[in-house]
């Protein structure tokens, strides 16, 4: 096989969810957006439905059809972009909860689909989606008589736990939400981290499910090898990739992998990755192209078969480092070419 094997592991999944839990006494639900943040929905919320979280969360409705087949007819399934025009048929059909933004999508969830389960979206400083203060305050007596499912707002700034935008925003949620009998939700992974007063009724870790920052405290359930296609040697002097832009210092081995930024490995990788062979790291070397990459073996006392990108060595706050960028980034943009197994669960 020449493509590369992204190995999930369940089991530190559920692990994950259930350390996460035991910081609250809130509800537990999990976030599924972008495909179990590129991990895979159909397995990764049949194991967490398995341990027993009953509500997630989705980015869009068309992310429910998998959701709902692995997680079953009993889960809640909260779509946070909530009722748009098209949305209608497959919120009813999937038996989904749209977490409504502004007022044109709580007159469409009222007009077209009276009756049926919805939540509400607050906007406590985030400016990005959500009822506002003036919105909200005019239709407030009718939302709760209608009996939405959850209100709930997001952190902004939850990974910096002395941001004072965190106590503003709380403030805020708990002003528009005074005396309510509804359920409410504040807090992502970060927003679990800042202690029981972001809590609420529901906590909605996604992140955190895979020990990423801010949970750094996490188990790494991620596993992504990549096969070497051919080795080489080369003598002082030569380059190596487009542009030539590395150059050989002293005669080296370089092996070339099958994969590159059509797989997710954004070419910013190329300012210091590390691959690793069992404990001996190997520097990534020249530019990363759509589907190959170089790598310097030239350390290695044999010629593998393939190279460790992620794994116990380094997990995907360390790539995120390396490119600048964000855990949450390089998660999902893991190429659908990898051929993901599951081991647990």
């Amino acid at each position: 096989m020449t493509t590369g094997t992204l190995t999930i592991d369940l089991d530190a999944i559920v692990a994950n969810w259930r350390a996460l839990a035991a910081m609250t006494r809130a509800e537990t639900a999990a976030v599924m957006k972008a495909d179990a943040y590129g991990t895979g929905v159909p397995r990764v919320a049949a194991a967490l439905a398995a341990a027993g979280a009953r509500k997630f969360f989705v980015a869009v409705a068309e992310e429910g059809v998998a959701l709902r087949e692995a997680a079953g007819p009993g889960a809640e399934i909260f779509v946070l972009s909530g009722h748009g025009e098209t949305d209608t048929a497959l919120i009813r059909q999937l038996n989904l909860t749209p977490v409504l933004n502004s007022p044109a999508q709580l007159r469409r969830q009222f007009d077209t689909l009276p009756g049926r389960p919805f939540a509400i979206q607050l906007d406590t400083g985030m400016n990005r989606l959500g009822f506002e203060w003036d919105d909200w305050a005019a239709v407030t007596d009718e939302v709760l008589a209608a009996g939405p499912r959850l209100i709930m707002s997001h952190l902004a700034c939850a990974d910096e736990v002395d941001h004072p935008m965190n106590a503003y925003q709380l403030d805020l949620f708990n002003q528009m939400t005074e005396g309510m009998r509804v359920a409410r939700s504040l807090a992502a992974t970060g927003g679990i981290l800042l202690g029981p007063a972001y809590h609420f009724d529901v906590v909605r870790p996604g992140i955190g499910l895979y020990g990423a920052a801010p949970f750094g405290a996490g188990k790494n359930p991620l596993r992504l090898d990549i096969p070497v296609i051919q080795t080489r040697a080369l003598i002082e002097g030569e380059v190596v990739g487009y542009g030539n832009t590395w150059q050989a210092k002293r005669p080296t081995r370089v092996a070339t992998l099958a994969a590159g930024y059509a797989d997710g490995l954004q070419r910013a990788l190329g300012n210091g990755a590390q691959f690793w062979h069992g404990e001996q790291p190997c520097s990534l070397i020249g530019r990363i192209s759509m589907d190959l990459i170089t790598v310097d073996i030239t350390d290695l006392s044999d010629e593998p078969a393939s190279l460790c990108l992620i794994g116990p060595q380094q997990g995907v706050d360390v790539l995120a480092e390396t490119a600048k960028t964000i855990g949450y980034e390089i998660m999902t943009s893991m190429g659908a070419r990898y051929n993901r197994q599951y081991i647990g669960g």
